[in-house]
């Protein structure tokens, strides 16, 4: 008897895959309705979105979710009827494979979490079944193909007419043989080499493999026809692939080009079925919280890392002769940064993989608010944590979706203005350092009514920063009226929250009247290990986040500036002190945290928040390193200021300090006393 098989233990590794290919999916439409929009047709497009499709209606049916199969074998009926009629799409059609991957998406979420699997819409299912393809457009006379009927035969459709379109376009539509031999290979050429060098020329449509009577040039018996577009000569090509110049062949005479169409670049190629393809990423899938799981156990080593070297330096204290086991410990110390570096670059994902869901996001806003909107996206190969990856993707879907409902205005409003009719916007992101990372998202609507705003509110804002406090606060809202986008008065409060208060980042906004309104959010790469200065201020010693700092200086008393204030209760004896040409407030850390003063503050640590510099004096900085970061959950200990809490190696829990945050709350308490 056949043992049963419990599928059970495949269900993360089939949720991660299908995700996956959902996305690609997801984009792939995109890429197509693009297309359709310029009266283009896709076919690569539409090639991938068929495979991805066959991949779900293959890994769906290994795990028994039917109605993922019958949907996705649904669609993939349909594509091939699209592939058939020039594979264009019309914009109804597109709207029904978008709903089709809505409900895969929705019965792969059941299925995540342990519910039953609702069955396939039979709407929709219909729907899939009336689809039909937009009617081909003809952009130019007959081409005709120069190639034998069993070349002709291996090909797809789309593959036919990718050839032809790119010899409308103005480029060669070309055959080049390969028959590989051994001879052949120990000079270096065999079909995956030939291939990677054709493709720095081209565009690869088809590897066509056949039967040919053994010889000396193919003893093998096999040959394999490439067909690419290019617009590279027969001697570099001929070259690439280790043959005669004479026997390239042109398919088809190119076509004088109707528009310019640049070739897909190479690394979009991808081998066809069946044979290798040239560069396969090994890649292991690894569920998040073993690497959550292997996190912790770095964090213990480094709190056990901070309580030896603690020991050491107790023995050294006692005379004892530790020059050999610091030199240890010094080699201890690096090879943990490396581990830690290590960890931290496995659990790195591409900022794009961030936004890649964006374009849909914007899609459906466009429809709900009849507002034309493209977007521009620039996040180069910029990564962060997986960690602040998930956290961060809902602010920014809060600032796309304030963005549209709120700052692009309606077409004829910006006709009106000046504009064009279709309203910009843009995310992006680079590497600020190598522990932070800056993400914008802007606009170029209308900008931030400020004097409404103000009304709200009841006082004047004549900052930038002033007007984003207030449009941060809780239950804040510029719309009188609920929509399905906004009006809750929720979106910039839960902005805030994720970047400063979950994240210990900044964010801050430039608007201006008519011109637009950008909003940056500074966040760390990672909010784990991180490292961090420790320092003593009163009793107490806290630690901060190295990221965080600007600058540490000594404190000449004889140059700080000290003005009667009313607010000195707050500020508790805040003085003004220069550097480098600028005028820096200077706070006494121990008297903001209500402690009890060590004496005169002999050091400053400055940060600078929102482009405002502010300066906490301290009593001395004790060391640099790392520091295990526990959040505050219960919110009867958490406190404006305070992210965290730390070891270091004494036993003792040490607070993680955020002195953006704090600055924060002693502008707010003083504007509070000032109403």
């Amino acid at each position: 008897m056949t043992p049963r098989v419990d599928l059970k233990e495949f269900l993360s590794a089939y949720l991660a895959e299908v995700e996956e290919q959902l996305q690609a999916a997801n984009a792939r439409l995109l890429e197509i309705e693009a297309s359709s929009k310029e009266g283009k047709a896709n076919p690569r497009a539409v090639r991938h979105l068929f495979r991805a499709l066959h991949t779900i209606k293959g890994l769906s049916a290994m795990v028994g979710v039917e109605p993922a199969v019958a949907l996705a074998h649904r669609m993939e009926t349909a594509l091939r009827a699209v592939d058939s009629a020039g594979a264009r799409l019309a914009p109804a059609s597109l709207d029904t494979l978008l709903q089709a991957i809505r409900a895969i998406e929705h019965r792969v979420r059941e299925l995540s979490e342990r519910r039953e699997v609702s069955p396939a819409p039979r709407a929709i299912l219909e729907a899939l079944e009336r689809l039909e393809p937009e009617s081909s457009i003809v952009a130019a006379g007959p081409v005709t193909l120069d190639l034998d009927p069993s070349i002709v035969s291996k090909l797809a459709p789309f593959e036919t007419d990718l050839l032809v379109e790119g010899a409308r376009s103005g480029r060669r539509a070309v055959r080049a043989d390969f028959s590989p031999s051994p001879a052949k290979a120990e000079r270096g050429f065999t079909i995956n080499s030939v291939r990677e060098r054709v493709s720095s020329f081209g565009e690869i449509i088809k590897v066509v493999p056949f039967s040919v009577p053994p010889s000396a040039d193919a003893p093998g018996g096999l040959t394999f026809a490439i067909l690419l577009l290019t617009s590279a000569a027969d001697a570099d090509i001929a070259a690439a692939v280790g043959v005669p110049v004479e026997t390239i062949r042109d398919l088809a005479p190119p076509s004088p080009p109707i528009e310019s169409i640049a070739p897909e670049p190479a690394a979009f190629e991808e081998a066809d079925e069946g044979e290798p393809a040239l560069r396969r990423q090994n890649i292991v899938r690894v569920e998040v919280t073993r690497l959550d799981d292997a996190m912790e156990h770095l964090s213990t080593l480094t709190v056990t890392r901070s309580r030896l070297t603690r020991a050491v330096a107790q023995l050294t204290a006692a005379g004892v002769n530790t020059r050999d086991l610091q030199e240890i410990m010094r080699e201890h110390s690096r090879q943990l940064r490396d581990l830690r570096a290590s960890f931290l670059r496995v659990r790195m994902v591409p900022v794009a993989e961030v936004v890649d869901r964006i374009p849909l996001l914007l899609r459906g806003l466009r429809r709900e608010s009849g507002k034309q909107v493209r977007l521009q996206l620039d996040v180069g190969n910029a990564e962060l944590d997986k960690g602040v990856a998930e956290r961060l993707f809902p602010a920014i879907v809060h600032l796309v979706r304030n963005a549209v409902d709120h700052a692009i205005e309606e077409p004829s409003q910006r006709i009106r203005a000046g504009k064009p009719p279709e309203g910009t916007l843009r995310i992006a992101c680079f590497a600020k350092s190598n522990t932070r990372l800056e993400l914008t998202v802007g606009d170029d609507g209308g900008g931030v009514d400020r004097a409404s705003i103000a009304g709200r509110v009841g006082r004047d804002l004549t900052t930038d920063a002033a007007v984003l406090d207030a449009l941060c606060r809780a239950g804040f809202s510029t719309r009188s009226e609920v929509t399905t986008t906004s009006g809750r008065g929720m979106g910039m409060d839960i902005v805030k929250r994720i970047v400063v208060d979950q994240l210990g980042g900044e964010l801050s906004m430039k608007t201006q009247a008519g011109v637009g309104t950008t909003f940056t959010l500074r966040v760390p790469l990672t909010i784990s290990i991180i490292d961090a200065f420790t320092l003593e201020c009163g009793d107490e010693r806290f630690v901060v986040p190295v990221s965080m700092v600007e600058e540490i200086f000594e404190i000449d008393h004889s140059r700080v500036r000290y003005g009667p204030s009313a607010h000195a209760a707050i500020y508790a004896r805040a003085g003004v002190v220069e550097r480098r040409g600028e005028a820096v407030p200077l706070v006494d850390l121990a008297a903001a945290l209500s402690l009890r003063s060590g004496g005169p503050a002999r050091h400053a640590v400055l940060v600078r928040r929102r482009g405002e510099a502010i300066a906490f004096g301290i009593q001395r900085v004790v060391t640099q390193q790392e520091a295990v970061v526990r959040p505050l959950i219960d919110p009867l200990v958490q406190a404006p200021g305070v992210a965290g809490a730390t070891d270091l190696g004494d036993g003792k829990a040490t607070l993680v300090l955020d002195l953006l945050d704090l600055g924060s709350a002693l502008d707010a308490a003083r504007e509070d006393q000032v109403a």
